[in-house]
């Protein structure tokens, strides 16, 4: 009862973050998103493994680009409640919307490397996962509006942490060819000198329901809010999108461990 209290907690506290920053002296702007997803984990052994994933993220639900994400990383299974991981990304963001997030409305590359722990923990009939990240951002820059080119990657620093609730709508656990619900809510802070306009980064919240075909698959599908708060201004106001949408994960699993050993 109360990891569950606490559970609770940190979905009201981020609320009220969020919330903190729906005030004056903001500029909103709101997209239709559609976000189709594929993740991939391949076990090596009982202790490391691969990630992959590709994020095609679209405006308009699908018609227009918005972002385009790969990203690959190692796994180390510390114990197995918790996970690690380390990797690398690449990201390309269009220019999407009313106001690009690029002042010069150019698309603009992103070298990014990461580190994340996640701890699982069950609670009566529902799983809970804990997971932190930081991420080294190398984002493209253009110096002015005429230039070709990114001709600059300045670092910027940003930590998230993401509570995600999953609940079986069939029995007492999810098993295979059973559905459950997923509940996530993800809130990004950026940190450090290149920080500019935007501490709160971005928050996202996910409601999804979910279908385990067996143990190498699974699918998810729902809705997904993205707040995101632009690193710069406008006539002194701050810039905020509001996207709301649909979001699509498709999810495998392999075990290569004992084929390997």
């Amino acid at each position: 009862m109360q990891y569950k209290i606490k559970i609770l907690l940190i979905f009201f506290i981020l609320g009220i973050f969020q919330q903190s920053y729906a005030q004056n002296n903001r500029l909103n702007t709101s997209n239709n998103i559609g976000w189709y997803n594929y993740f991939g984990t391949v076990k090596l052994s009982s202790k490391f493994g691969i990630h992959s994933e590709y994020q095609w993220r679209r405006n308009n639900f699908i018609t227009d680009g918005q972002q385009s994400l790969l990203r690959v990383g190692v796994n180390y299974q510390l114990k197995p409640n918790i996970l690690l991981r380390a990797g690398y990304g690449w990201i390309e963001t269009y220019p999407y919307g009313e106001v690009s997030i690029n002042a010069f409305g150019k698309s603009f590359t992103e070298h990014r490397i990461f580190e994340m722990a996640q701890l699982s923990q069950k609670e009566g009939i529902v799983d809970i996962s804990h997971r932190f990240m930081l991420e080294q951002r190398f984002v493209g820059k253009y110096s002015s509006a005429n230039t070709i080119k990114q001709d600059a990657f300045p670092l910027l620093h940003r930590m998230r942490y993401m509570a995600r609730l999953s609940l079986p709508l069939k029995g007492k656990e999810t098993k295979n060819k059973s559905p459950y619900l997923v509940l996530y809510d993800e809130i990004f802070i950026g940190f450090g000198k290149n920080v500019n306009a935007n501490v709160f980064d971005q928050n996202r919240i996910g409601v999804l329901l979910g279908y385990r075909y067996n143990n190498n698959f699974r699918i998810e599908a729902g809705f997904l809010n993205q707040t995101i708060q632009l690193g710069r201004q406008i006539n002194a106001q701050n810039i905020f999108q509001n996207n709301n949408g649909i979001i699509v994960n498709s999810i495998f699993n392999f075990d290569l461990s004992k084929r390997i050993k």
